[in-house]
């Protein structure tokens, strides 16, 4: 892991699995990278990995899908939606989960956890 203007280096685009999540460990806090794939597009995202409503690190594990054209994840306890751009909870507007910038540049996986 190697940091560049605030940019960290996770991991390889191939240890993301398409449709999926993985989980990345960054300075104590656990992230959840999907790699979303629709048609010839790649569209990466990251979040907390903090499910807020069933107090466990297990969004990584959550199902992807869309809700008019939103991508999101389902969370594998109780199964709420949160979108993936925003962290906004679809089910429950009050609830929402920490997302990070996430970009591919150089054949490595980077996240940006300070804005």
């Amino acid at each position: 892991m190697s940091m560049n203007d605030n940019w960290i280096n996770v991991c390889k685009p191939n240890d993301l699995v398409d449709n999926s999540g993985v989980c990345a460990l960054i300075d104590d806090v656990q992230v959840a990278i999907f790699k979303i794939c629709q048609g010839d597009e790649q569209h990466l995202y990251a979040m907390s990995n903090w499910d807020p409503i069933g107090k466990a690190n297990v969004m990584y594990r959550g199902l992807v899908g869309s809700v008019k054209d939103e991508p999101f994840v389902a969370s594998p306890l109780y199964k709420q939606r949160y979108k993936l751009k925003s962290g906004e909870c679809v089910d429950d507007q009050s609830v929402q989960i920490a997302v990070y910038p996430a970009r591919i540049v150089d054949h490595q996986v980077q996240l940006q956890l300070v804005n």
